[in-house]
């Protein structure tokens, strides 16, 4: 089936919004951000249409405008370290957009914002190993001390250590979160075995009564069929001697009283 209007406007934007976001831009930059807020707009108007595209290409555009929304997202966060984990959890799309494109442009983007974060990050820690050494050189020697630095290495050391306290910090809260996430996840296995331990002891005794159940029916089946061909033959007996009473008992009443001349 050939592509509606709004699948066409979508295709064409979501490509436009590809080369934008992979372009370095300007932190004021606002065209992507409204961009993104009109494909999420179309495609909503085109999963309400009755010419709606395959589920598979829905999903699809629905992934590559997820990582859109996400990268702005991550982009906003405050540190390099929350940026890089932030794209870690990004799905870029798995098909390209346009039939020029070799590789999804959305991968290539993805692929860009993980060097340019670890890099940031690399200079940090490179900012920081820096702090280490002068701080260390100005315990030990105490004539390297900041006092003969000028003010802007003095002010550039005081950064450093707002950086590296800023990292530790979040080192630990991103630990005790996992921390406790795997108390959770260890916590809700636990839970899930016992259940699970529980719901199949209990199928295992129901599978026991319904076999004793069966096995009892079946041998009062049996008895109950005996019972009803005894019942059969006695009666059956019964009515034939019943008959031949009968029959008898006529003959005599014929040959006691014959019939009147």
């Amino acid at each position: 089936m050939a592509p509606t209007r709004l699948e066409l406007n979508l295709m064409r934007l979501l490509s436009r919004c590809e080369a934008l976001a992979a372009e370095r831009r300007d932190p004021e930059e606002w065209r992507l951000e409204k961009y993104v807020a009109a494909l999420e707009d179309m495609l909503r108007e085109l999963k309400k249409q009755s010419s709606k595209p395959a589920p598979e290409l829905l999903n699809e555009y629905s992934r590559k405008v997820d990582f859109l929304k996400g990268l702005l997202e991550a982009e906003k966060l405050p540190s390099s370290t929350e940026k890089a984990l932030a794209n870690q959890f990004l799905a870029p799309g798995r098909t390209p957009t346009t039939a020029k494109e070799r590789t999804p442009a959305t991968k290539t983007v993805h692929l860009q914002t993980k060097a340019r974060c670890t890099g940031q990050m690399r200079s940090e820690l490179l900012g920081t190993v820096y702090c280490l050494t002068r701080r260390y050189k100005s315990h030990f020697f105490p004539l390297c001390s900041f006092r003969g630095l000028p003010s802007d290495e003095k002010q550039s050391a005081v950064e450093l250590d707002a950086v590296l306290q800023h990292h530790q910090d979040m080192q630990e809260k991103l630990a005790e979160e996992m921390l406790s996430l795997a108390r959770s996840l260890k916590n809700n296995t636990l839970a899930a075995q016992n259940v699970i331990k529980q719901d199949n002891q209990t199928l295992s005794h129901s599978l026991r009564m319904a076999d004793q159940n069966f096995e009892k029916l079946k041998d009062e089946s049996d008895r109950l069929e005996q019972h009803a061909k005894k019942s059969v033959n006695w009666l059956l007996w019964i009515m034939l001697i019943v008959v031949c009473f009968i029959f008898i008992s006529m003959i005599l009443f014929i040959r006691i009283f014959p019939k009147l001349k």
